[in-house]
């Protein structure tokens, strides 16, 4: 197949925006809105993208609670009283107060290094189907020179359930934490992969969940305790 140049693919793709997020790393600084993600000849119904016609099965989902407004994420979490703790306040939690620590980072990371008992959940995943709406999703990172990229993990609350009672007290973590705090910069605070994770699991009736202020990134700058899977 003849590769086609940045100038054509220009012209070729139509633009539907969506927000994704580059390898392993989402936090809303490493997510990209891509614009490229079909190909402009139809015939029959269908769309034709490099050689591959693609039938009308690659409609866009309906959005999941995952993807709604960061504001009303927020103000939710707030009514459900989600607190945000410091990472020594989070290890003495644990310590003395039997809360389990979620991490919501990818597999990779939390065999890394990780808080001694954490337990591990993925609330984002490497795209792994192809569907036709995921090969769309594919070639819109592709056009973008990102060539892995990541989506919400489907099931992440029947792995957390499956694993953490609903009545139990979590502290939800992952790398840089964000915050729900407002600043002058950010009004109303900062969207993060364990803020997300979080308001789902109160969508979901837990009831006592806490967040990672700061993330993981500070409980290792700390140099509070860690372990790793090899």
């Amino acid at each position: 197949m003849a590769a086609l140049s940045s100038s054509s693919l220009y012209h070729k793709f139509h633009s539907s925006t969506r927000a994704y997020c580059s390898n392993s790393n989402y936090e809303s600084s490493s997510c990209f809105t891509a614009k490229a993600v079909g190909y402009s000849g139809r015939r029959n119904g269908s769309s034709i993208f490099g050689g591959l016609r693609i039938q009308n099965g690659a409609t866009k989902p309906a959005k999941s609670p995952a993807e709604e407004e960061w504001k009303i994420k927020r103000q939710l979490l707030l009514e459900k009283r989600v607190r945000s703790v410091e990472a020594k306040e989070a290890l003495r939690l644990q310590k003395e107060n039997n809360f389990v620590i979620l991490d919501v980072r990818p597999e990779a990371e939390f065999k890394e290094a990780h808080p001694p008992g954490a337990i591990n959940v993925q609330i984002y995943r490497l795209i792994k189907e192809w569907t036709a709406w995921d090969i769309i999703r594919r070639a819109a990172f592709a056009f973008f020179g990102i060539f892995s990229g990541t989506e919400e993990n489907p099931e992440f609350i029947q792995s957390v359930e499956s694993k953490i009672d609903k009545s139990a007290k979590i502290i939800v973590a992952c790398s840089a934490g964000g915050t729900m705090r407002p600043s002058q910069n950010r009004p109303e605070g900062q969207q993060s992969r364990s803020l997300i994770a979080a308001y789902l699991l109160v969508l979901n009736g837990y009831t006592n969940v806490y967040h990672l202020e700061g993330g993981l990134h500070n409980w290792f700058k700390e140099d509070l305790p860690s372990e790793s899977e090899e």
